[in-house]
């Protein structure tokens, strides 16, 4: 399957948003993602595509030499195909080049396969956010990634 990486534009976000809602209990809005697109000088969203269909996307917020990944779906039927891998390597050489020290994300304790996903990628688990989801009050797992070593 031939895919391409490329910066979120305001056009993509009708795929994205159904992406956002297929995957999460508590979606961000159209709102929310214009926000980040347009008006946030520090989040950065990127798309992976096959042709002109979004298959899926990640968000961070790079804050002085850290990166914070805020978001990451796949599209349900694209999922455990290499796109969220994909995506992870490409922002990490991303940052790796631009002098990043650290990357850090938060997951929800019960999703094992996201926790498994980042640790093959060498996050390591460093703390739990108690009550972190507004949804159902779930704890997130905080892990960091260190670059350049």
């Amino acid at each position: 399957m031939k895919l391409i990486i490329e910066p979120m534009q305001v056009a993509d976000l009708d795929q994205v948003l159904e992406i956002e809602k297929e995957s999460f209990s508590s979606p961000w809005s159209i709102a929310a993602f214009k926000k980040e697109l347009i008006e946030n000088q520090y989040a950065e969203y990127l798309v992976a595509k096959r042709k002109e269909d979004v298959l899926g996307y990640v968000g961070v917020w790079i804050i002085l030499n850290e990166a914070h990944i805020t978001t990451l779906a796949v599209e349900s039927t694209y999922r455990r195909k290499g796109i969220a891998r994909l995506m992870l390597s490409e922002l990490f050489v991303k940052f790796a080049n631009q002098g990043l020290d650290k990357i850090t994300l938060e997951v929800r304790v019960s999703n094992h396969p996201g926790r498994e996903l980042y640790k093959d990628y060498g996050f390591i688990e460093a703390g739990v956010r108690k009550n972190y989801y507004q949804d159902n009050k779930e704890d997130a797992v905080i892990m960091w990634k260190i670059l350049n070593q």
